[in-house]
């Protein structure tokens, strides 16, 4: 059985706990150098991940449907949250208009230099505890109230890490699936790697699915390689035990979102056949077959698939 805490370390966490909340702005006036309500400043982050629904934000926020109702009524009234129908028409996706992207934008700045004010006070190793503190607690308050798949966040851009990880489960998943051993793995490394010295410019992005601190996931869109105003989508893997949670419908909606914001004419990906719940996914999001043949590339025959959406 847990020790059960003593009474002057949860007086403690009570306390610095209070702090925060009235340092960061929830007791009233600016809140993330806005002149938002926090709830709508959560919603807007929650937003940018891509594919979400007032639903999403039902779960994620734990706000009531018509408190949620209510505050999405003003964002789209504002002009910074547009609604699209979903796939199937009846539950509409949430995006951000370019003045939401902005207030967004200016959310990150904001608490990244209020972060970092308060860690250049502290030592490199204080620094430390207090990330992993924080985690640690986080996700401790949240573990029974949050249902698995709200755990798993859709974060944009290069972590560290990432590039080995991702080589990892794409070397996992396909040498069971397709028998791919080092070559594959070796190209899936070489080819990310290369990519991410790329992700500077406007037309490359990366995003992960992290469940507490590990990568569960992730999806790319090179702008550059295809040319003539094609995207390509790359590196779309998730990790088994996540599979089956929306985790790969949140990644693929994130970066068809991006595709359509970055004007692409066409979005190509490649895959090869037998990956039946794959082929559901793109189908499911305008994707359609354009060319079959066999290929070798990985030193096992297969048939190589390229799929195709195009702009409406």
């Amino acid at each position: 059985m847990p020790l059960t805490p003593a009474p002057d370390t949860i007086d403690a966490i009570r306390t610095a706990s209070r702090e925060l909340v009235r340092q960061l702005g929830f007791m009233g006036g600016k809140f993330a150098g806005t002149d938002l309500p926090p709830s709508a400043v959560h919603a807007l982050v929650e937003i940018e991940s891509g594919g979400v629904t007032a639903r999403d934000l039902t779960e994620r926020l734990h706000l009531e449907k018509s408190s949620i109702s209510r505050m999405l009524r003003k964002l789209v009234e504002s002009g910074e949250v547009i609604e699209q129908p979903g796939e199937d028409g009846r539950v509409k996706v949430l995006g951000l208009s370019e003045v939401g992207r902005q207030r967004v934008h200016a959310i990150h700045a904001f608490a990244a230099a209020q972060v970092s004010d308060a860690l250049d006070r502290l030592t490199p190793g204080q620094a430390q505890r207090v990330r992993e503190g924080l985690s640690l607690y986080a996700g401790a308050l949240g573990a029974e109230a949050l249902p698995p798949t709200a755990q798993i966040r859709v974060i944009t851009g290069y972590q560290t890490g990432l590039i080995a990880r991702i080589t990892q489960m794409h070397a996992l998943y396909y040498a069971r699936s397709a028998g791919f051993g080092q070559e594959f793995e070796a190209g899936v490394a070489g080819g990310l790697a290369e990519f991410c010295t790329r992700l500077h410019r406007p037309v490359n992005a990366i995003w992960t699915a992290v469940q507490g601190q590990e990568i569960v996931g992730s999806i790319a869109i090179d702008g550059e390689d295809l040319g003539e105003n094609v995207a390509h989508l790359r590196w779309f893997i998730l990790d088994d035990h996540v599979r089956g949670t929306g985790a790969g419908r949140r990644l693929l909606s994130a970066a068809l979102d991006f595709v359509d914001q970055k004007g692409f004419a066409e979005v190509h990906l490649w895959t090869f056949s037998g990956l039946n719940a794959a082929r559901h996914l793109y189908e499911g999001h305008g994707f359609e077959l354009a060319e079959e043949r066999p290929g070798m590339q990985w030193g096992k025959e297969i048939l190589e698939q390229r799929f195709v959406r195009r702009r409406a």
